[in-house]
């Protein structure tokens, strides 16, 4: 199975590399120039705190799962982002105008660099950047197409921060890619209009979808966080560190979109870690193993990485992946002491003492007073 998955990844990514850009015959000019970032490292941010990636990462980084992002885009040349393959449904460029993509993928597979305390969920992954909007509002045809064709070339994983209204393709393009084994995870949306209207939002809304909400750090349900689309869990989506155009960071990301990509992260590292599992199994590990609900639009709680890999669920043909090979410690183990030929030969030599005095004792307590009775005659039968 880790195998076919392996192969499914590579052609994957050879699929894209031959298939991007997807452009029209003539594309015009585009403006892009996102909010800048920062160049400024801060203390390590509190959703890596909270979730505690780095426990996961004795068992597992990610590797041999391949996560779609499909979103505005991700900067190729960005030192702590690995893009493996993309491809460009926008119909203009694969350049990330907004920002937005960028910094998903970097919560999704920020790669560790010493000194920049930042980093993503599961780095070892195969990162697909499959573009399908430019700003902040874009085509569902688009929007389907990606699906589409990251369910058609075997993602395992596919991120969605984008919401809509319930549309008959994109539904039918959310079952494609359920029945492709494919994991899909998706914003729940947040709170639209000045009057704080919600309603479903649609992916993360459909049946079979990780839906993610969000949560402060303070571990309140976020104002802005959509209760009324269905959630399955919930992951920090605050106040948020990741990547950002321009070889850069952005400290302050709010939305249900930023926490999305915590999921799917976590999902990569399960179906890292367990590769037979179908990808409802996994959405219902990473369901049944977050920290338990806290109210209205916190589904079963806040994910957590560590015990959706290691808790011992029921669940049918199960195949953990073998962690990585990790030597032991000089002294760990203690060395063999060779026998002592001269020690062995005394102790044999005393022992075989030891069962002749006791011989001659049964001798001298039974046989010889016996004898002396009869006069040392024998007996009659």
């Amino acid at each position: 199975m880790v195998g076919r998955r392996v192969l499914a990844g590579a052609l994957a990514v050879a699929a894209l590399v031959v298939a991007a850009p997807v452009r029209p015959a003539q594309a015009t000019a585009l403006e892009c120039s996102p909010e800048r970032g920062t160049q400024t490292f801060r203390g390590v941010p509190w959703a890596q705190q909270r979730i505690d990636i780095k426990s996961a990462w004795r068992l597992t980084r990610g590797e041999g799962v391949t996560v779609a992002v499909i979103d505005s885009g991700v900067e190729l040349n960005h030192p702590q982002l690995r893009v493996a393959g993309r491809a460009d449904f926008s119909r203009t460029d694969d350049r990330d105008c907004s920002g937005h993509g960028t910094a998903v993928a970097g919560i999704i597979a920020a790669q560790y660099l010493k000194g920049n305390p930042f980093h993503g969920v599961a780095p070892a992954v195969r990162l697909l950047s499959l573009k399908h909007i430019n700003g902040d509002k874009g085509d569902l045809a688009h929007l389907v197409e990606a699906i589409r064709y990251a369910a058609r070339i075997k993602a395992d994983v596919i991120n969605v921060s984008a919401e809509a209204r319930d549309q008959p393709d994109l539904r039918a393009a959310i079952e494609y890619a359920l029945s492709r084994d494919v994991v899909v995870v998706a914003a729940a949306g947040n709170v639209q209009g000045e009057d704080g209207t919600q309603q479903p939002a649609y992916p993360a809304a459909y049946e079979g979808v990780l839906s993610v909400g969000s949560v402060s750090p303070g571990g309140r349900i976020s104002a802005f966080s959509n209760t009324s689309s269905k959630v399955s869990v919930v992951a920090p989506g605050e106040d948020l560190t990741s990547t950002w155009p321009g070889r850069a960071l952005h400290h302050k990301l709010p939305g249900t979109s930023f926490a999305a990509p915590y999921a799917a992260g976590v999902a990569a590292l399960v179906r890292s870690r367990f590769p037979n599992l179908s990808q409802d199994q996994v959405r219902r590990r990473i369901e049944a193993t977050a920290d338990g609900g806290i109210g209205d639009g916190s589904g079963n709680g806040m994910v957590n990485p560590l015990y959706a890999i290691t808790a011992v669920l029921p669940q049918n043909d199960v195949v953990v992946a073998k962690p990585p090979a990790v030597p032991l410690p000089e002294g760990v183990v203690t060395k063999v002491t060779p026998p002592d030929e001269q020690a062995i030969t005394i102790s044999l030599a005393v022992g075989g003492g030891a069962l002749a005095v006791a011989l001659g004792v049964v001798v001298g307590r039974l046989v010889v007073p016996m004898g002396r009775r009869r006069s040392w005659r024998a007996g009659r039968d």
